[in-house]
């Protein structure tokens, strides 16, 4: 969202977030490196831009062959300090995104969270002797020295057509995307043509060390509930109440649309916690369907959700991955930096 009449505003957040970059590229402020490979996935616009998944891809994908950690700040929690996600976890200690990680995955990979990362990456990595840690959205923190960036951008809101908060979206100026070994343009369309791609690495202008890679949403082929499942093609018999607490639902609403033209959305802010206001209103707005009928939401959102007595039995969700052009050219470049390292 451009917010023009802000862009005052903006000079001023580039002067201080140019100082602040130009400190740590100066050596002034200290930026900690560690010996273990750290691959950091993060962006430099507020809001989604695919960023979990992508923390998801990796972590599944290296732990194929390392000991693998995933450290995130645990937004979102009532709790702070350091915490390993674990079975008594729940997303008010560790937040939404790692309590989506430890159900879907449990023990194949470390999930940890700490809003201090410097300590928090030394604490998981050498407490869990892993072979690699995966950031989860620190590009802007740069006390921390990530041996390789993922710079996550949206397709429909790239970080070439945004401006710098509080005029636009961006958390630093466009130029931090040199910070970066890989962009990835996040949230294609299905059909994206060679001449559109072509257009954004025209726009993004990589240097000649940087890669630009495509991805997209790809949903499952099933919705899941606590104890059922039900195939993605069958929704159109039901009755939607679709709930979202994410940045943006517009992907998950436009595939949903192609199963179900009968959907109600209460959308919540990004992170929401629900409050028992909250599930009253969706409780109401649930009985007030056919008789047919089924509440939607996403992974994120279900781990929240579910903690509600009504609504443990009548919500189902939807897992996501990411879907990336020239995988495996990606997945060599990843293999390679951690073996380098």
């Amino acid at each position: 969202m451009k917010r023009w009449y802000l862009y005052p505003f903006s000079l001023g957040y580039h002067m201080v977030t140019g100082v602040r970059n130009s400190m740590y590229d100066l050596g002034i402020f200290k930026s900690t490196k560690f010996k273990t490979p750290i691959i950091n996935v993060g962006n430099l616009s507020v809001g989604g831009s695919g960023k979990s998944p992508m923390v998801m891809y990796l972590a599944t994908f290296l732990s194929k062959y390392y000991r693998t950690g995933v450290l995130s700040r645990g937004y979102g929690r009532l709790t702070k300090g350091y915490d390993v996600t674990n079975y008594d976890s729940n997303y008010k200690t560790v937040g939404d995104e790692a309590m989506q990680l430890f159900e879907r995955f449990k023990n194949r990979f470390v999930i940890a969270v700490s809003e201090e990362r410097v300590p928090g990456a030394k604490k998981v990595m050498d407490d869990m002797d892993l072979d690699v840690l995966v950031l989860d959205d620190a590009m802007q923190h740069r006390a921390i020295k990530a041996g390789f960036n993922i710079l996550m951008t949206d397709f429909n809101d790239p970080y070439f057509k945004d401006h710098l908060l509080p005029a636009g979206d961006l958390r630093e100026s466009r130029a931090g995307s040199s910070r970066a070994d890989i962009i990835m343009v996040s949230k294609c369309p299905d059909e994206l043509t060679e001449e559109t791609k072509q257009y954004y690495i025209s726009r993004i202008k990589p240097s000649y060390n940087q890669k630009v890679f495509f991805s997209s949403i790809g949903y499952d082929e099933n919705v899941y509930s606590r104890e059922k499942m039900l195939p993605d093609n069958n929704l159109n018999y039901y009755d939607i109440l679709l709930i979202t607490g994410i940045a943006n639902p517009k992907p998950l609403l436009d595939h949903l649309s192609k199963f179900s033209q009968k959907v109600k959305h209460l959308k919540f802010r990004d992170h929401h916690n629900f409050s028992d206001a909250d599930i009253k209103n969706i409780v109401s707005e649930y009985k007030k369907l056919g008789e047919y009928k089924l509440i939607l939401t996403t992974e994120k959102d279900y781990v929240r959700l579910k903690t509600f007595d009504y609504l443990r039995e009548l919500v189902y969700y939807w897992p996501i991955n990411v879907i990336i052009d020239r995988k495996e050219e990606f997945n060599q470049m990843i293999l390679d930096y951690v073996l380098k390292k």
